[in-house]
Protein backbone atom coordinates (compact mmCIF):
# COMPACT_ATOMS: atom_id res chain seq x y z
CA UNK A 1 0.00 0.00 0.00
CA UNK A 2 1.40 3.45 -1.17
CA UNK A 3 1.93 6.58 1.30
CA UNK A 4 -1.01 8.26 -0.48
CA UNK A 5 -3.11 5.34 0.10
CA UNK A 6 -2.41 5.03 3.51
CA UNK A 7 -2.71 8.94 4.57
CA UNK A 8 -5.97 9.26 3.07
CA UNK A 9 -7.31 5.61 4.74
CA UNK A 10 -6.39 7.30 7.93
CA UNK A 11 -8.31 10.41 7.11
CA UNK A 12 -11.19 8.58 6.42
CA UNK A 13 -11.59 6.62 9.69
CA UNK A 14 -10.70 9.94 11.59
CA UNK A 15 -13.71 11.26 9.92
CA UNK A 16 -16.33 8.52 10.35
CA UNK A 17 -15.67 8.33 13.65
CA UNK A 18 -16.03 12.21 14.31
CA UNK A 19 -19.25 12.21 11.78
CA UNK A 20 -20.91 9.18 13.53
CA UNK A 21 -24.28 10.68 14.43
CA UNK A 22 -27.57 9.48 13.45
CA UNK A 23 -29.50 12.72 13.74
CA UNK A 24 -26.87 15.00 11.98
CA UNK A 25 -26.03 16.23 8.42
CA UNK A 26 -22.56 16.74 7.46
CA UNK A 27 -22.17 18.91 4.86
CA UNK A 28 -18.95 19.38 2.85
CA UNK A 29 -17.73 22.94 1.30
CA UNK A 30 -14.66 24.34 -0.22
CA UNK A 31 -13.87 27.30 -2.30
CA UNK A 32 -12.90 27.87 -5.97
CA UNK A 33 -12.70 24.38 -8.00
CA UNK A 34 -10.84 25.75 -10.82
CA UNK A 35 -11.01 22.57 -13.34
CA UNK A 36 -10.18 24.79 -16.23
CA UNK A 37 -7.11 25.76 -18.74
CA UNK A 38 -4.14 23.61 -16.70
CA UNK A 39 -5.95 20.80 -14.67
CA UNK A 40 -8.00 20.36 -18.21
CA UNK A 41 -5.19 19.73 -19.91
CA UNK A 42 -4.28 16.80 -17.65
CA UNK A 43 -7.55 15.10 -17.94
CA UNK A 44 -8.26 12.62 -20.38
CA UNK A 45 -10.03 15.06 -22.46
CA UNK A 46 -8.14 18.60 -22.83
CA UNK A 47 -9.71 21.65 -25.22
CA UNK A 48 -7.60 23.20 -27.94
CA UNK A 49 -4.71 24.47 -25.38
CA UNK A 50 -4.68 27.79 -26.94
CA UNK A 51 -5.81 30.47 -24.40
CA UNK A 52 -5.55 34.44 -24.79
CA UNK A 53 -3.94 36.00 -22.05
CA UNK A 54 -1.05 38.14 -21.77
CA UNK A 55 0.89 35.74 -19.78
CA UNK A 56 0.80 32.84 -21.53
CA UNK A 57 -0.61 31.52 -24.84
CA UNK A 58 -1.15 27.78 -24.08
CA UNK A 59 -2.58 26.25 -21.49
CA UNK A 60 -0.06 23.69 -21.51
CA UNK A 61 2.44 25.91 -20.12
CA UNK A 62 0.79 25.94 -16.83
CA UNK A 63 1.24 22.12 -16.63
CA UNK A 64 4.60 22.66 -17.50
CA UNK A 65 5.18 25.44 -14.90
CA UNK A 66 3.82 23.37 -11.98
CA UNK A 67 6.14 20.35 -13.15
CA UNK A 68 9.40 22.69 -13.03
CA UNK A 69 7.96 22.99 -9.36
CA UNK A 70 7.31 19.93 -8.39
CA UNK A 71 7.94 17.18 -10.98
CA UNK A 72 6.19 15.36 -13.66
CA UNK A 73 2.79 14.51 -13.95
CA UNK A 74 2.19 11.19 -16.17
CA UNK A 75 -0.70 11.94 -18.76
CA UNK A 76 -3.31 11.96 -19.07
CA UNK A 77 -4.24 11.10 -15.36
CA UNK A 78 -7.69 9.36 -14.49
CA UNK A 79 -10.70 11.72 -13.50
CA UNK A 80 -10.13 11.15 -9.66
CA UNK A 81 -6.51 11.80 -9.73
CA UNK A 82 -6.97 15.68 -9.10
CA UNK A 83 -9.02 15.09 -5.95
CA UNK A 84 -5.83 12.96 -4.73
CA UNK A 85 -6.17 12.97 -0.79
CA UNK A 86 -9.35 15.11 -0.39
CA UNK A 87 -11.45 12.12 -2.45
CA UNK A 88 -12.12 9.68 0.63
CA UNK A 89 -13.35 12.17 2.82
CA UNK A 90 -15.46 14.24 0.68
CA UNK A 91 -17.48 11.19 -0.20
CA UNK A 92 -18.56 10.80 4.22
CA UNK A 93 -20.00 14.19 4.03
CA UNK A 94 -23.46 13.69 3.13
CA UNK A 95 -23.32 16.90 0.25
CA UNK A 96 -20.68 18.68 -1.28
CA UNK A 97 -21.22 21.94 -2.47
CA UNK A 98 -18.63 23.88 -4.50
CA UNK A 99 -17.82 27.03 -6.92
CA UNK A 100 -17.01 25.65 -9.99
CA UNK A 101 -15.01 28.34 -10.97
CA UNK A 102 -14.56 27.55 -14.82
CA UNK A 103 -16.94 27.42 -17.99
CA UNK A 104 -17.66 23.83 -19.17
CA UNK A 105 -17.40 24.19 -22.88
CA UNK A 106 -15.81 23.66 -26.25
CA UNK A 107 -17.00 27.37 -27.35
CA UNK A 108 -14.25 29.40 -28.88
CA UNK A 109 -16.09 32.46 -28.34
CA UNK A 110 -13.49 33.70 -25.56
CA UNK A 111 -14.54 37.08 -23.91
CA UNK A 112 -11.63 39.66 -24.20
CA UNK A 113 -11.32 39.72 -19.99
CA UNK A 114 -7.47 38.86 -19.57
CA UNK A 115 -7.99 35.20 -18.09
CA UNK A 116 -10.42 32.52 -19.60
CA UNK A 117 -11.21 29.27 -17.74
CA UNK A 118 -12.90 26.18 -19.60
CA UNK A 119 -12.92 22.96 -19.16
CA UNK A 120 -14.00 20.53 -21.81
CA UNK A 121 -17.37 18.83 -21.45
CA UNK A 122 -16.36 15.11 -21.36
CA UNK A 123 -14.28 15.82 -18.50
CA UNK A 124 -17.33 16.18 -16.67
CA UNK A 125 -16.22 12.66 -15.24
CA UNK A 126 -14.11 14.17 -12.52
CA UNK A 127 -17.32 16.06 -10.72
CA UNK A 128 -19.41 13.01 -10.74
CA UNK A 129 -16.02 10.78 -9.45
CA UNK A 130 -16.32 13.00 -6.50
CA UNK A 131 -19.92 12.94 -5.83
CA UNK A 132 -20.19 16.56 -6.27
CA UNK A 133 -23.96 17.12 -5.62
CA UNK A 134 -24.12 20.99 -6.08
CA UNK A 135 -22.20 23.66 -7.89
CA UNK A 136 -22.43 27.24 -6.88
CA UNK A 137 -22.19 29.49 -10.63
CA UNK A 138 -22.58 33.14 -10.07
CA UNK A 139 -18.46 33.48 -10.05
CA UNK A 140 -16.11 35.74 -12.52
CA UNK A 141 -15.29 32.98 -14.51
CA UNK A 142 -18.17 30.70 -15.67
CA UNK A 143 -19.37 33.19 -18.79
CA UNK A 144 -15.22 33.29 -19.94
CA UNK A 145 -16.29 31.87 -23.12
CA UNK A 146 -19.39 33.72 -23.57
CA UNK A 147 -23.36 32.78 -23.25
CA UNK A 148 -22.64 29.69 -25.71
CA UNK A 149 -20.43 28.17 -23.39
CA UNK A 150 -22.75 28.89 -20.13
CA UNK A 151 -25.51 27.57 -21.95
CA UNK A 152 -22.68 24.58 -22.85
CA UNK A 153 -22.19 24.11 -19.10
CA UNK A 154 -25.85 24.38 -18.00
CA UNK A 155 -25.91 21.33 -20.25
CA UNK A 156 -22.91 19.29 -19.31
CA UNK A 157 -23.85 19.58 -15.69
CA UNK A 158 -27.76 19.10 -16.27
CA UNK A 159 -27.07 15.91 -18.57
CA UNK A 160 -24.82 14.70 -15.44
CA UNK A 161 -27.38 14.97 -13.22
CA UNK A 162 -24.98 17.46 -11.37
CA UNK A 163 -27.29 20.58 -9.69
CA UNK A 164 -26.56 24.09 -9.51
CA UNK A 165 -27.19 27.56 -8.63
CA UNK A 166 -26.64 30.90 -9.50
CA UNK A 167 -27.07 31.02 -13.27
CA UNK A 168 -29.71 30.25 -15.92
CA UNK A 169 -31.29 30.59 -19.22
CA UNK A 170 -33.24 33.97 -17.67
CA UNK A 171 -32.79 35.73 -14.76
CA UNK A 172 -35.90 33.66 -12.83
CA UNK A 173 -33.85 30.26 -13.27
CA UNK A 174 -30.24 31.74 -12.12
CA UNK A 175 -31.57 33.12 -8.57
CA UNK A 176 -33.17 29.82 -7.98
CA UNK A 177 -32.05 27.83 -5.13
CA UNK A 178 -30.45 24.38 -6.08
CA UNK A 179 -32.21 21.48 -3.73
CA UNK A 180 -30.84 18.79 -2.80
CA UNK A 181 -32.33 16.30 -0.14
CA UNK A 182 -30.76 14.06 2.20
CA UNK A 183 -32.68 11.26 2.82
CA UNK A 184 -33.75 10.34 6.58
CA UNK A 185 -32.00 13.84 7.33
CA UNK A 186 -33.75 16.89 4.82
CA UNK A 187 -33.25 19.37 2.31
CA UNK A 188 -30.44 21.89 1.68
CA UNK A 189 -31.48 24.86 0.11
CA UNK A 190 -28.58 26.59 -2.05
CA UNK A 191 -28.78 29.90 -3.13
CA UNK A 192 -25.60 31.59 -5.13
CA UNK A 193 -24.85 35.35 -5.55
CA UNK A 194 -22.07 37.31 -6.81
CA UNK A 195 -20.82 40.70 -6.32
CA UNK A 196 -19.46 42.87 -9.28
CA UNK A 197 -16.33 43.22 -6.19
CA UNK A 198 -14.95 39.89 -7.20
CA UNK A 199 -14.69 40.71 -11.05
CA UNK A 200 -18.65 39.45 -12.29
CA UNK A 201 -18.87 42.02 -15.37
CA UNK A 202 -22.17 44.06 -14.55
CA UNK A 203 -23.59 42.77 -18.47
CA UNK A 204 -22.99 39.01 -16.95
CA UNK A 205 -26.62 39.40 -15.05
CA UNK A 206 -29.25 37.35 -16.14
CA UNK A 207 -32.25 39.04 -17.20
CA UNK A 208 -35.95 38.09 -18.34
CA UNK A 209 -34.44 37.29 -21.75
CA UNK A 210 -30.60 36.44 -21.64
CA UNK A 211 -28.54 33.99 -19.67
CA UNK A 212 -27.00 34.62 -17.17
CA UNK A 213 -25.75 35.25 -13.04
CA UNK A 214 -28.05 35.71 -10.10
CA UNK A 215 -25.46 39.59 -9.57
CA UNK A 216 -26.08 41.58 -6.57
CA UNK A 217 -26.51 45.27 -7.24
CA UNK A 218 -25.70 46.29 -3.51
CA UNK A 219 -25.87 44.89 -0.36
CA UNK A 220 -28.40 47.14 1.05
CA UNK A 221 -31.86 46.48 3.62
CA UNK A 222 -33.44 46.59 0.62
CA UNK A 223 -31.62 43.41 -1.34
CA UNK A 224 -31.63 41.47 2.28
CA UNK A 225 -35.61 42.04 2.02
CA UNK A 226 -35.52 40.67 -1.48
CA UNK A 227 -33.33 37.31 -0.45
CA UNK A 228 -35.68 36.79 2.43
CA UNK A 229 -38.92 37.44 0.08
CA UNK A 230 -36.62 34.52 -2.24
CA UNK A 231 -36.20 31.73 0.38
CA UNK A 232 -39.62 32.03 1.89
CA UNK A 233 -40.63 30.77 -1.77
CA UNK A 234 -38.81 27.47 -1.04
CA UNK A 235 -38.38 27.00 2.84
CA UNK A 236 -40.22 24.54 4.45
CA UNK A 237 -39.96 23.73 8.03
CA UNK A 238 -36.30 21.91 8.78
CA UNK A 239 -34.53 23.12 5.86
CA UNK A 240 -31.14 24.12 5.80
CA UNK A 241 -30.79 27.40 3.73
CA UNK A 242 -26.67 27.82 2.80
CA UNK A 243 -25.68 31.79 0.94
CA UNK A 244 -23.02 30.85 -1.24
CA UNK A 245 -21.56 34.43 -2.27
CA UNK A 246 -18.68 35.04 -4.23
CA UNK A 247 -17.59 38.72 -3.38
CA UNK A 248 -13.91 40.75 -2.84
CA UNK A 249 -10.56 40.43 -4.54
CA UNK A 250 -8.22 37.97 -4.74
CA UNK A 251 -5.82 38.93 -1.94
CA UNK A 252 -5.66 40.41 1.36
CA UNK A 253 -7.48 38.78 4.91
CA UNK A 254 -9.35 41.88 5.71
CA UNK A 255 -12.69 41.26 6.21
CA UNK A 256 -15.00 44.33 4.76
CA UNK A 257 -17.36 45.69 7.38
CA UNK A 258 -20.00 46.29 4.49
CA UNK A 259 -19.32 41.90 3.95
CA UNK A 260 -19.95 41.20 7.68
CA UNK A 261 -23.04 43.79 7.90
CA UNK A 262 -24.52 41.91 5.11
CA UNK A 263 -23.46 38.43 6.54
CA UNK A 264 -25.32 39.41 9.89
CA UNK A 265 -28.41 40.21 8.06
CA UNK A 266 -28.47 37.54 5.90
CA UNK A 267 -28.36 35.50 8.92
CA UNK A 268 -30.88 37.95 11.47
CA UNK A 269 -33.38 38.60 8.67
CA UNK A 270 -33.60 36.40 5.63
CA UNK A 271 -33.62 33.34 7.19
CA UNK A 272 -29.81 31.90 6.31
CA UNK A 273 -28.25 29.34 8.13
CA UNK A 274 -24.73 28.94 6.96
CA UNK A 275 -22.77 31.50 4.51
CA UNK A 276 -20.36 29.97 2.08
CA UNK A 277 -18.12 32.55 1.23
CA UNK A 278 -14.98 32.40 -1.47
CA UNK A 279 -13.23 34.51 -4.14
CA UNK A 280 -9.83 35.46 -2.05
CA UNK A 281 -7.40 32.68 -3.42
CA UNK A 282 -6.39 32.06 0.17
CA UNK A 283 -9.11 31.53 3.31
CA UNK A 284 -10.07 34.22 5.48
CA UNK A 285 -10.66 34.27 9.11
CA UNK A 286 -14.23 32.83 10.13
CA UNK A 287 -17.18 33.68 12.54
CA UNK A 288 -20.06 32.14 14.04
CA UNK A 289 -23.00 34.67 14.38
CA UNK A 290 -25.89 33.61 16.57
CA UNK A 291 -24.54 30.18 16.19
CA UNK A 292 -24.55 30.15 12.92
CA UNK A 293 -20.96 29.88 11.16
CA UNK A 294 -20.08 32.50 8.56
CA UNK A 295 -16.67 31.46 6.37
CA UNK A 296 -15.82 34.43 4.70
CA UNK A 297 -13.30 33.08 2.14
CA UNK A 298 -12.83 29.19 1.68
CA UNK A 299 -9.92 29.81 -0.24
CA UNK A 300 -8.56 27.95 -3.25
CA UNK A 301 -9.57 24.22 -3.05
CA UNK A 302 -8.05 23.24 -6.63
CA UNK A 303 -6.12 25.44 -9.30
CA UNK A 304 -3.28 25.58 -11.82
CA UNK A 305 -1.12 28.08 -9.90
CA UNK A 306 1.88 26.19 -8.98
CA UNK A 307 4.96 28.23 -10.65
CA UNK A 308 3.80 31.33 -10.70
CA UNK A 309 5.17 33.72 -8.59
CA UNK A 310 3.71 36.74 -7.04
CA UNK A 311 1.66 36.84 -3.15
CA UNK A 312 3.60 33.89 -2.04
CA UNK A 313 3.18 34.94 1.54
CA UNK A 314 -0.24 34.50 1.22
CA UNK A 315 0.48 30.44 0.74
CA UNK A 316 -2.55 30.14 -2.27
CA UNK A 317 -1.56 26.57 -2.62
CA UNK A 318 -2.82 25.53 1.13
CA UNK A 319 -6.43 25.19 1.47
CA UNK A 320 -9.04 23.75 4.03
CA UNK A 321 -12.01 20.98 3.10
CA UNK A 322 -15.12 23.04 5.45
CA UNK A 323 -17.32 20.29 7.02
CA UNK A 324 -20.10 21.56 8.70
CA UNK A 325 -22.06 19.45 11.20
CA UNK A 326 -25.86 19.99 11.41
CA UNK A 327 -28.28 18.83 13.83
CA UNK A 328 -31.06 17.95 12.34
CA UNK A 329 -33.21 17.30 15.89
CA UNK A 330 -32.92 20.78 17.45
CA UNK A 331 -32.23 22.55 13.58
CA UNK A 332 -28.71 24.14 15.18
CA UNK A 333 -25.01 23.80 13.79
CA UNK A 334 -23.29 21.72 15.62
CA UNK A 335 -19.66 21.82 14.79
CA UNK A 336 -16.67 22.65 11.79
CA UNK A 337 -14.16 20.49 11.09
CA UNK A 338 -11.58 21.67 9.26
CA UNK A 339 -8.63 19.43 7.25
CA UNK A 340 -5.78 21.22 5.27
CA UNK A 341 -4.86 20.51 2.07
CA UNK A 342 -2.30 21.45 -0.37
CA UNK A 343 -2.12 21.94 -4.22
CA UNK A 344 0.48 19.82 -5.54
CA UNK A 345 1.31 18.09 -8.71
CA UNK A 346 -2.12 19.70 -9.85
CA UNK A 347 -4.07 17.38 -7.29
CA UNK A 348 -5.17 17.93 -3.70
CA UNK A 349 -2.75 16.69 -1.41
CA UNK A 350 -2.04 16.20 2.62
CA UNK A 351 0.27 19.21 3.47
CA UNK A 352 3.74 18.37 5.91
CA UNK A 353 3.12 19.03 9.72
CA UNK A 354 4.96 22.35 9.05
CA UNK A 355 2.25 23.57 6.45
CA UNK A 356 -0.85 22.83 9.12
CA UNK A 357 0.56 24.26 11.85
CA UNK A 358 0.61 27.45 9.76
CA UNK A 359 -2.71 27.08 8.13
CA UNK A 360 -3.79 27.05 11.93
CA UNK A 361 -1.80 29.47 12.75
CA UNK A 362 -3.18 31.89 10.26
CA UNK A 363 -6.62 31.00 11.16
CA UNK A 364 -6.22 31.85 14.96
CA UNK A 365 -4.39 34.74 13.93
CA UNK A 366 -7.73 36.46 11.76
CA UNK A 367 -10.04 34.42 13.45
CA UNK A 368 -9.18 36.66 16.91
CA UNK A 369 -11.66 39.40 16.02
CA UNK A 370 -14.45 37.12 15.74
CA UNK A 371 -13.71 34.85 18.84
CA UNK A 372 -12.97 31.54 16.78
CA UNK A 373 -9.74 29.32 16.76
CA UNK A 374 -8.78 26.35 15.24
CA UNK A 375 -8.22 23.24 17.52
CA UNK A 376 -6.20 19.95 16.38
CA UNK A 377 -8.63 17.18 16.72
CA UNK A 378 -6.34 14.67 15.89
CA UNK A 379 -3.32 15.21 13.41
CA UNK A 380 -5.58 15.09 9.94
CA UNK A 381 -8.29 17.63 11.66
CA UNK A 382 -9.63 20.90 13.05
CA UNK A 383 -12.55 21.87 15.10
CA UNK A 384 -13.44 25.42 15.03
CA UNK A 385 -13.91 26.81 18.78
CA UNK A 386 -16.05 29.96 19.31
CA UNK A 387 -17.43 32.12 21.80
Amino acid sequence: MNHFVVLSASLLLSLQAIFKMDQSLTLFLCGDVMTGRGIDQILPHPNDPVIYESYLKNAKDYVKLAEKVNGPTEQPVDFAYIWGYAIGSMKEADARIINLETSITKSQDYLNKGINYRMHPKNITCLDIANIDCCVLANNHVLDWGQKGLLETLETLEKAEIKYSGAGRNDRAAKAPCILTVEGKGRILVFSFGLSSSGIPHNWKATEHRPGLNVLTNLSMETIKWIEKEITQYKRAGDLVVASIHWGGNWGYKIQEAHRAFAHNLIDHAGVDIIHGHSSHHFKGLEVYKNKPIIYGCGDFLNDYEGISGHESYRSDLGLMYFVKWDCTKGDFDSLMMVPTQIRKLQINKPNKKDCNWIKNVLNREGKKFGTKAEWVNEHTLNLVWN
